[in-house]
């Protein structure tokens, strides 16, 4: 595990650069970005990204990719121990071009922690030089997962879109929002979808689950979260987002003992 930046490092001529460091419960780090692309994984803990273009929310055993240059702020819920590849801008072609969570399988954790074990200028032949051309290809193969956000570039609508992330409930209107932006419900709806590429009904359940993540993760009860969220009760609200992502909150974020 190499506790450094990768400013650091980032000169070294290898089309892969293995960093890992450990962050504290609730640590942020201001906006940045870097000049490679960067896939971050974590074996506990949990990872909200944020861009000026959405939020996305990395459960722990899953990866997070940063595209090259994409300005980013982090907020760390429960301790991190990141496990983070820095890719050069060419080395996987089809890789997103915006930021993405994706599946880690237990096959590429281990192959990320190889990675981690190898110099930081490993020979690009032999074994080393083999691992991270698996790795790479790997990679190119990961899943996406519905762990994000997307904000309007609309200057008013993507206020009005944070603001309710601050305080999301389930039971906001189109109507509430028309009043608060001042326009038709007919424009207000041409307008969220083109801009969001979402329903305005379907982006607030997206929001409002997005946003109980990072809470459950912290150990706060399903029922105080569903309460809050403006769910009747638990029940519906783990009904919700079992559908979403397939299965109840707790076992998802591997918090089945948590009362």
């Amino acid at each position: 595990m190499r506790h450094i930046h990768i400013d650091q490092v980032d000169h070294i001529d290898r089309p892969v650069v293995a960093i890992g460091n450990i962050y504290p419960d609730g640590h942020s780090i201001v906006p940045h970005h870097h000049r490679r692309g960067q896939l971050m994984s974590a074996k506990s803990g949990l990872i909200v990204l944020t861009t000026p273009t959405g939020t996305w929310v990395m459960p722990p055993q899953r990866g997070m990719w940063i595209p090259p240059c994409a300005t980013h702020n982090v907020r760390i819920v429960g301790e991190v121990t990141m496990q983070s590849l820095y890719l050069e801008p060419d080395a996987i072609p089809t890789m997103p071009e915006n930021c993405q969570v994706v599946s880690i399988s237990a096959f590429v954790r281990e192959l990320i922690n190889e990675a981690l074990d190898l110099p930081l200028e490993y020979p690009l032949d032999g074994r080393e030089g083999t691992l991270m051309q698996l790795l790479l290809y790997e990679l190119a193969q990961l899943p996406p997962l519905p762990l994000s956000l997307p904000y309007p570039t609309h200057k008013i609508l993507a206020e009005r879109c944070r603001a309710f992330m601050l305080a999301p409930n389930i039971h906001e209107t189109i109507d509430d929002w028309c009043e608060s932006i001042g326009t038709s419900r007919r424009t207000f709806t041409r307008l969220f979808r083109r801009e969001t590429g979402m329903s305005f009904k379907a982006w607030c359940m997206q929001a409002c689950l997005l946003s109980a993540i990072p809470r459950l993760a912290s150990r706060e009860p399903v029922t105080n979260v569903a309460l809050d969220l403006g769910y009747e009760n638990p029940a519906a609200f783990t009904l919700m987002f079992k559908r979403a992502f397939g299965s109840p909150p707790l076992t998802y974020l591997g918090l089945r003992n948590h009362k």
